[in-house]
């Protein structure tokens, strides 16, 4: 989930503002250009004409002619035929109708309510939001956060332990990813002069509301309906602020050297909390993601560091004379804002904040059970983007496999397979079981061929060139190689793929998804790429330009892959631990009435959509997907799906826009993919967890209104929901959904 900053144009010798969308990846990799002539398509009114559904059950086969295909001579291999069955399901909810309310609509007989928003208290003894920015920075460590975003239910025992059975008790963990300016926060939006924030309360509020919320969770006496338990023992706050420890191979490092930790030990703080993971043993992943918003470079700092340094700083997006969006680093002498500045300002790494920039980018694991428990950032998984961390069912004997995505455009699918095998006797375990599975391990990056095959390259010092004497990068000890996995992954030509965000595994026959939000930067197989363009390939095979309307009647152009894919691939073998895969297309985002060549999948108005950003398959093997969208806003807000997946094989070839051939899943169909909701103004939902009953869902609606102003909001969700005449501020919240009749959700 990429939120963009995008500062005023500034001359040459002035800071650079960042731009969470700029392509830092100009690695020359192969990718597959050997492909059709491209086809672009140039705006919607172009793309009228529609593509019927196919006729065929969920997993028949697809006729090439129906899906734009091109004939067998130009089909890809065909992976093996999967020998498991799907276990039975059916969607039992009526579509909901795209809409652009402010509210959150849900199928007949069904029910929301709203379970917390920014700045609710956790505890007792602080005041409730008051709707005008009065409370105190302080009090944001005990009141919920800004951006709601990834999240995971787990069940709570009237122990206190995890139960992973229990459906009426426990805790839910929130990731927090960025503070929405202007509203909630400030009474009057950021205190900015001269590109100084000269209110270092606000700062300090900023930072707090970053990070996790952890709060108790309970069913009333009767339905399923869930509430907030203010003042139980377990509600706390993980922010920007909160003390974490360093395991696994970059532990200790120089890289990890600060002047809050000159040993590399600890660090500080989580930031930019995007997606989400959780363990078997019951801890929760957290992941950090576009870290650069709160992070500033010093002019001429190119000129005290290494040349080493440097490359890995550009390769990150983090070059010399840049400026922080946020300027928490401009508040003030105080450590709590100029730790904010990767810069050289001292005598050693030690003595100042030059790496601070390194101890960002991981996946953070925390104990929700034991509020005791210090965070860890667990370094085996790699740095980059993090948008989640997906791990496969965890089998008897087997090892613990984590897929991870890298959110920017052009950067990587990543694995990790733990070193040792699953042990149920762990559960319960803590950070003490997640130092077992999560600091020995192998970390992995994917590459994709055309012929629907793929491999994992292995990403271990002293392997595949990754070693002190690599020409790109040299690449010192395994720290070196994690800490700079991006690097990496380069050099062992890794696939560029279209901003890798959500994943998920499907419980029923252990395939893995991932949802490719969209790419500005790809184009088509017969176009001449222009600085960091990247070609269209098999796996990212959609290339196009489409025409959308404004709010005021004026229009704006987007091009290349406009409105995402999903992935998936079946691994080699027994279990995820294989060292290859097979892989098709799952679903293409697109208006319903695009041409065949972009509504690759057949789309109609009760399952089109753009952006697939979130996604969750549940026990049962229904899978959600959900959108965070700046293309089809002109029709519809943001959306959830439910759907009922096949599996990689059960569709054919086709030929996209933009002239690649790929490989397709079957078409979808209303039976297999239906819109469950739709949320307010300007939103983007996100985050979803259900209880193991399937009788609550739990999501999270991010930003709604973030276009709007203090002085002309957009929108006035949550109070929408319940009072039409609201005009408080708008705010991200965690929403509860359940059936009027108690039954399970979705089916």
């Amino acid at each position: 989930m990429n939120h963009s900053f995008t500062p005023a144009a500034t001359p040459a010798d002035e800071p650079n503002g960042y731009d969470d969308n700029e392509i830092v990846n100009h690695s020359a990799n192969a990718h597959m250009n050997d492909l059709l002539a491209a086809r672009l398509v140039s705006r919607r009114q172009a793309l009228r004409g529609g593509v019927s559904v196919t006729a065929g059950a969920l997993l028949g086969g697809l006729s090439l002619t129906a899906c734009g295909g091109s004939g067998d001579d130009d089909a890809p291999a065909t992976p093996a035929t999967p020998v498991d069955t799907p276990k039975a399901l059916a969607l039992g909810f009526t579509a909901v109708a795209k809409n652009r309310n402010d509210l959150v609509t849900v199928p007949a007989g069904y029910q929301v309510s709203v379970l917390h928003a920014l700045g609710d208290p956790l505890h007792w003894g602080d005041a409730s939001w008051a709707d005008n920015g009065s409370e105190s920075a302080d009090s944001y460590n005990r009141r919920i956060g800004d951006g709601h975003d990834g999240m995971h239910y787990f069940g709570l025992s009237e122990a206190g332990a995890y139960q992973a059975d229990r459906s009426d008790r426990g805790l839910l963990c929130v990731n927090h990813e960025y503070v929405v300016g202007p509203y909630a926060l400030h009474p009057n939006g950021r205190t900015i002069v001269d590109n100084v924030r000269t209110v270092p309360a606000e700062v300090e509020k900023e930072i707090y509301a970053h990070g996790v919320s952890i709060c108790e969770v309970r069913r009333g006496a009767a339905g399923t309906a869930m509430s907030l338990v203010r003042g139980s023992r377990y509600n706390r706050r993980v922010t920007s602020a909160t003390e974490m420890d360093i395991a696994g191979p970059a532990r200790g490092s120089a890289l990890m050297a600060t002047r809050f930790s000159p040993t590399g030990v600890k660090a500080r703080g989580t930031n930019n909390n995007c997606a989400n993971g959780y363990t078997p043993w019951g801890t929760y992943l957290t992941c950090e993601e576009n870290y650069l918003n709160v992070l500033a470079r010093a002019a001429n700092d190119d000129a005290l560091r290494t040349p080493k340094e440097i490359v890995a700083l550009a390769r990150y997006g983090l070059p010399q004379n840049r400026r922080s969006p946020y300027l928490w680093d401009t508040a003030g002498s105080d450590d709590l804002f100029a730790r904010w500045t990767s810069s050289v300002t001292g005598a050693s790494a030690g003595a100042d904040y030059r790496n601070v920039f390194n101890t960002f980018g991981w996946v953070v694991e925390i104990d929700p059970f034991n509020p005791d428990a210090t965070p860890v950032k667990r370094t085996a998984l790699g740095r980059f983007n993090h948008e989640g961390a997906w791990p496969a069912p965890a089998v008897a004997g087997q090892p613990i496999v984590i897929y991870m995505g890298d959110d920017s455009r052009g950067e990587y699918i990543y694995k990790f397979v733990s070193k040792a095998p699953w042990d149920a006797k762990d559960v319960g375990g803590g950070v003490a079981a997640g130092a077992k599975y999560l600091d020995e391990g192998t970390l992995y990056v994917a590459r994709f061929n055309a012929d629907g095959s793929g491999q994992w390259l292995e990403l271990t010092h002293g392997k595949n060139g990754l070693t002190a004497a690599n020409a790109t990068y040299a690449f010192a000890d395994q720290a070196d190689v994690v800490t700079h996995a991006r690097l990496a992954a380069d050099v062992l030509g890794a696939t560029k793929m279209d901003r890798p965000e959500w994943g998920g595994v499907n419980p029923l026959n252990g395939e893995a998804y991932m949802t490719l939000t969209n790419n500005s930067n790809r184009v088509a197989a017969t176009a001449t790429p222009s600085g960091s363009q990247v070609k269209v390939d098999a796996a990212n095979p959609r290339a196009y330009t489409d025409t959308y309307a404004n709010a005021d009647g004026s229009t704006r152009n987007s091009a290349g892959n406009v409105n995402g894919h999903i992935i998936r691939w079946r691994e080699a073998g027994t279990g995820n631990a294989a060292a290859s895969f097979a892989w098709d297309v799952y679903l293409f985002g697109a208006q319903s009435d695009a041409a065949a060549d972009v509504n690759l999948s057949g789309l109609t108005a009760v399952n089109d959509f753009s952006s697939p950003d979130g996604l969750h398959f549940d026990e049962r093997g229904l899978l959600w997907i959900q959108t965070d969208d700046g293309a089809y806003t002109d029709v519809t807000n943001c959306m959830m799906l439910a759907a009922v997946p096949g599996r990689v094989g059960d569709g054919g070839s086709a030929t996209a826009a933009g002239g690649a051939v790929t490989r397709k899943g079957a078409n979808a169909t209303e039976q297999t993919v239906r819109r469950f909701l739709v949320g307010p103004v300007e939103c983007e939902i996100t985050g979803i967890a259900l209880t193991p009953d399937h009788k609550t869902l739990f999501f999270n609606v991010q930003h709604p209104g973030e276009d709007g102003t203090l002085a002309a909001p957009t929108s006035h969700w949550p109070d929408r929901q319940t009072n039409a005449a609201s005009t408080r501020r708008p705010r991200s919240a965690t929403v509860v959904v359940t059936r009027t009749d108690g039954g399970e959700i979705g089916i």
